[in-house]
């Protein structure tokens, strides 16, 4: 092999050096001609208007306000918060900073009494009615505390001008006590007439099988699956005017719904609850099927959370391959019905977390962040800042400018006067530059995550060259 030139190769590396140091100044010859190595994909193509959850936020005492870019939502719990009923204190210390840090709405977990009592997340429910007020199931509380502290969370929240949304659990139940079941010939733990509260009871004809039929679209666990099929159930759960549904929303004061499990059970389930009781509702549909996330929310009339996104994400980061974030997403198909997430208390797959949450909360739809990655395991500095940069400039329909391996880049194209921003993620171990086409005509522009201390100017055709940090992000728009 022939041996290289040193002093050519030393002079190159000079010059790349140099270049690479140059920001707006150093112009190509024909900019433009980046627009033939990747085509710009307009990946939605609505009137701009942001993810709404459909609730006005006008309380005069509060601190969250509503914003350009829609809310940002955080998930108040993980699998298995300490337990000992201080969970719901816990989090009211917290609500004030959150709303100060820009986040708009809490998910709780389950809220009502459980099977495993003062052990139990909530999956597992007995009595929708029981707040950690009635002494069953070996315990007075639950594992987050007593009906006064919940409620004085939710008052919390709403001081802030925030939402609170209840994590329903309506597929199955647990706790009943043993009956003779004339549908099975057996006995089984269907017997939930002797809950505390007295309310909403049930017997084996409330659950498959039963008179209606065997089954439904699904079971979970063993549990007794409920018939929502059966006058009784749809009477306790979302009719009656003292049911569970209205109760929650008018007496505990909740916002809106994260609904567990939905695969158990017809969309129409959902859609009847809404049509009810109203108020905010995301769906647990875990599938990554964009066809199946679409199709149930729009026959659900419910939002859903975006389980497309979360795996092309983790395969995109993780997989070191960002042109997978060019496929499908619900959020790309249906961007108001969209909750988007890099983390839950179930799923913790995406090693790559900062690029994840720069990706969602620059993108549309509904973002969630987790209450471990924001409180506890990531730079809550970097994640304040990527909340505002969703609030202040996260606006408009979405146009992907380039990705590669490596790369991705893609423009909000701003919504009523604001000016949205362009986002580059660098998934490599160097710095990248590229040129890209902006909506701004001489206009200067800076990094919001000061990441980089450019502040170019587009040129006259909106030009402009931008860069981004290794293994980072840096979020472009105009310096206002």
């Amino acid at each position: 092999m022939k041996k290289p030139n040193f002093k050519i190769y030393l002079l190159t590396a000079l010059l790349a050096g140099l270049y690479s140091c140059n920001s707006n100044d150093d112009l190509a010859d024909n900019p433009t001609e980046t627009a033939t190595q990747f085509k710009v994909v307009n990946v939605t193509n609505h009137d701009g208007r942001p993810f709404s959850t459909g609730a006005s936020t006008n309380i005069p005492t509060g601190r969250y306000v509503a914003n350009p870019g829609g809310g940002v939502m955080i998930q108040a719990f993980y699998w298995d918060v300490p337990a000992g009923g201080n969970w719901w204190n816990t989090v009211n210390t917290k609500i004030t900073d959150w709303s100060n840090a820009g986040i708009g709405s809490i998910w709780l977990p389950p809220v009502s009494k459980a099977q495993n009592g003062p052990f139990s997340m909530g999956y597992d429910p007995t009595d929708y009615f029981d707040f950690g007020n009635f002494n069953q199931n070996g315990t007075v509380e639950t594992r987050f505390g007593s009906r006064a502290e919940l409620e004085s969370l939710i008052t919390k929240v709403h001081s802030e001008n925030m939402q609170v949304y209840a994590d329903m659990v309506l597929n199955h139940n647990s706790g009943g006590q043993l009956e003779n079941n004339p549908f099975t010939g057996t006995q089984t733990y269907t017997n939930f007439t002797g809950v505390a509260s007295g309310k909403f009871p049930r017997t084996s004809a409330d659950f498959y099988k039963n008179a209606y039929g065997n089954n439904d679209e699904g079971s979970f666990g063993g549990f007794p699956d409920l018939a929502h099929v059966v006058p009784n159930v749809q009477d306790w759960l979302w009719k009656r005017a003292d049911g569970v549904g209205k109760y929650y929303k008018n007496t505990m004061k909740f916002d809106g719904w994260r609904f567990d499990y939905v695969k158990g059970f017809a969309p129409w389930v959902i859609k009847d609850w809404n049509a009810n009781v109203g108020g905010f509702s995301v769906g647990e549909l875990w599938d990554s099927n964009v066809n199946i996330l679409n199709d149930w929310a729009n026959n659900a009339n419910s939002s859903v959370f975006d389980f497309a996104c979360y795996y092309k994400m983790n395969d995109a980061f993780d997989g070191n391959n960002l042109n997978i974030l060019n496929d499908d997403m619900m959020w790309k198909r249906n961007p108001h019905k969209a909750v988007t997430f890099v983390t839950n208390h179930d799923t913790d797959e995406i090693w790559k977390k900062e690029l994840a949450y720069a990706y969602i909360l620059t993108h549309e739809g509904y973002p969630t962040i987790f209450y471990r990655d924001y409180e506890e395991w990531l730079n809550k500095t970097k994640m304040n800042n990527l909340i505002w940069i969703h609030n202040n400039k996260a606006t408009g329909n979405t146009s992907i400018l380039y990705t590669d391996t490596d790369e991705y880049i893609a423009r909000r194209n701003g919504y009523n006067g604001n000016p949205g921003l362009v986002v580059y993620i660098n998934n490599s171990s160097t710095w990248q530059e590229r040129w890209i086409q902006t909506n701004w005509t001489n206009a200067q522009i800076k990094d919001f995550t000061g990441n980089s201390t450019w502040q170019p100017t587009t040129q006259a055709d909106k030009w402009v060259k931008i860069q981004c940090p290794p293994n980072g992000y840096s979020i472009w728009s105009t310096n206002m």
